[in-house]
């Protein structure tokens, strides 16, 4: 007979370090090193929003402000300087008359003719895609920088002799580039339509853009998706000088 002061009273209660509770322990150690960290990072606001890219877009379209301001200076600054010159000028006319060709075909002066203009948009908010064709993705209702170069590069086919797109005028060394659906040109940057003047002869352009391969390919997204291409004779127009820097900047090999 056992003495009842010497039995045990019920089961000792150990604490033991179970893997389970281990995890547990874990787990809880991981949301409090998370949740301090997004503390300290936003700082009072929401990481939720998308402030930082709204603040991408300002500085992207602040630039974009800054280069044309820029570039209208570097324009006055420019017309000055040609009239000081051209004041204490003792070149001969034939001299004159060879760089004003010159000028003429780098584009740095204004140029006067008969125009074709090509609009390019993309397609409605809720376009569909027309009987017999695949519902379309997101990056077949978009303008993209191959559709563009396609149009330029077809109307320099055509003959043109000088282009703009948008307000400016292109030159040998201008890069059309699209960053999503929005296009980077010469430091500024536009969103659709994308307009697209050509001067030269309308009918030889017309029928170069009718040839091109990529814009007969542009064309099918057009008629499936309802893509904007509007193609205009627009009469005489008056395409402004290039006046942005012209010096080719270029890499070279390191190796």
């Amino acid at each position: 007979m056992s003495n009842s002061a010497d039995s045990p009273r019920g089961p000792v209660s150990r604490f033991t370090w179970r893997p389970v509770r281990l995890l547990t322990a874990a787990v809880f150690a991981l949301a409090g090193v998370i949740f301090v960290t997004s503390f300290n990072t936003a700082k009072g606001t929401d990481l939720r929003t998308d402030a930082s890219m709204l603040k991408l877009s300002d500085l992207i379209g602040q630039r974009s402000t800054d280069n044309k301001d820029l570039e209208e200076s570097t324009a006055a600054v420019r017309a000055e300087v040609e009239a000081l010159a051209e004041r204490d000028d003792a070149s001969t006319g034939s001299q004159d008359a060879e760089l004003r060709a010159l000028e003429k075909a780098a584009g740095t002066e204004e140029l006067t003719g008969d125009a074709v203009t090509v609009t390019l948009d993309d397609a409605p908010p809720n376009a569909r895609a027309a009987p017999g064709y695949p519902e379309p993705q997101a990056n077949d209702l978009v303008i993209h920088q191959q559709d563009l170069q396609a149009v330029v590069n077809a109307l320099w086919q055509g003959g043109a002799e000088g282009i703009r797109v948008m307000d400016q005028r292109l030159i040998s060394t201008s890069a059309v580039r699209c960053v999503g659906n929005t296009l980077i040109l010469q430091g500024r940057v536009y969103s659709p339509p994308y307009k697209v003047t050509a001067i030269g002869d309308q009918e030889a352009l017309r029928k170069a853009l009718t040839a091109s391969p990529a814009i007969q390919n542009y064309q099918l997204y057009v008629k499936a998706y309802g893509l904007g291409w509007k193609v205009e004779e627009d009469g005489k127009v008056t395409l402004p000088g290039y006046t942005g820097t012209v010096d080719l900047q270029y890499a070279e090999p390191t190796g």
